[in-house]
């Protein structure tokens, strides 16, 4: 058939269609498009939300969450989850500050809250994969464990008395014009690092390859659960680094601290499209969610929405990021079906 044929233009010109909205209806474009949305809406609502000082300000309430979340992504993408990383943020919290009232410097809390987070991860890794217990049943006891700790240590009092160089690591900033928060380019820096990861190494392929068959890649000679065990480790690590950040943001360490932020880490991951049945996501998908959560919140706060509304948002969000990717999925599987019922006849 000749591609001057009438009827080969025809079919060409609909595999063309058929491609576009193919990537018209990758998830993270929908990201992107919701993106806009949400900055157009809040900047219609509110005169503030553009303020480059206040956007910037917004920067700090997301970025400890989003930094847990890029370690989080990895989890789930072997079919994995952490629900006590707000727990193990308590915990690092709470040695971070008994060491602080024993006279320790900066660099040991620091080291503190890193060390505590690293073994509270590698706690739930060896449970996990030693003894072959589900992840979700694991680090939901580990959650009650690290917060009851927290909660038993501390009871209803708060330790404030930190030094002020903990102070500006988690309120300074690294450049004034445009203002840019520490915590927040070290989300972006560690977001480059997991994306270069994920997408363009060796270890990023075994990743995918354990999320979509874990058995297959048992057989084809990785090792699954000292992955899986160094992915707790990270998790652990990255919850530590959020409890050095938050800590120095608000200056004290209370038993609710970071209280319920498990449900909007996981909120973030799924958002940003990550299977929750593992093997498949980006981390440009989880960048965009990250945004798009936090701008969503920023607004809402701006409006002055109670939190307890602001959950409710959170669990209904949670729910159509799980719901929509199949709802799309079954969509393209049956307009596939149909193409190529029409090309039979």
């Amino acid at each position: 058939m000749s591609e001057n044929d009438p009827a080969r233009s025809v079919e060409i010109a609909d595999r063309k269609k058929f491609r576009l909205a193919d990537a018209l209806l990758r998830w993270e474009v929908i990201l992107v498009v919701l993106l806009i949305g949400v900055v157009a809406v809040n900047a219609a609502i509110s005169p503030y939300f553009l303020d480059v000082d206040n956007l910037s300000d917004a920067t700090f309430n997301f970025s400890e969450k989003a930094i847990v979340a890029l370690a989080m992504t990895f989890l789930v993408l072997v079919r994995e989850i952490d629900l006590s990383v707000a727990a193990i943020i308590a915990l690092a919290s709470l040695v971070m500050g008994l060491a602080a009232g024993e006279g320790f410097g900066t660099a040991t809390l620091v080291l503190a809250g890193l060390v505590v987070g690293g073994l509270a991860g590698a706690c739930n890794g060896l449970l996990i994969t030693r003894l072959n217990l589900p992840s979700i049943v694991v680090t939901i006891g580990t959650m009650s464990l690290f917060r009851g700790l927290t909660q038993v240590v501390l009871g209803d009092q708060a330790i404030t008395q930190y030094p002020q160089e903990l102070q500006n690591l988690g309120q300074g900033y690294v450049v004034q014009a445009p203002p840019i928060g520490i915590s927040f380019a070290l989300f972006l820096a560690l977001a480059l690092i997991a994306a270069f990861v994920l997408h363009f190494t060796v270890i990023g392929r075994r990743l995918y390859a354990i999320g979509n068959n874990p058995i297959a890649a048992r057989f084809s000679g990785i090792r699954v659960n000292r992955i899986r065990f160094a992915l707790f480790v990270t998790s652990g690590f990255a919850s530590g680094l959020a409890a050095v950040l938050l800590t120095g943001r608000i200056g004290s360490t209370r038993p609710n601290i970071a209280l319920g932020w498990e449900l909007e880490i996981v909120t973030v991951v799924v958002l940003g499209g990550i299977s929750i049945s593992g093997g498949s996501g980006t981390i440009a998908g989880l960048l965009i969610a990250v945004f798009v959560l936090g701008l969503t919140t920023f607004g809402l706060s701006l409006l002055n929405v109670p939190g307890i509304v602001i959950n409710v948002l959170l669990g209904l969000l949670l729910i159509l990021s799980i719901a929509t990717p199949i709802v799309l999925r079954k969509f393209l599987t049956w307009r596939s079906t149909r193409k190529r019922a029409q090309n039979v006849r």
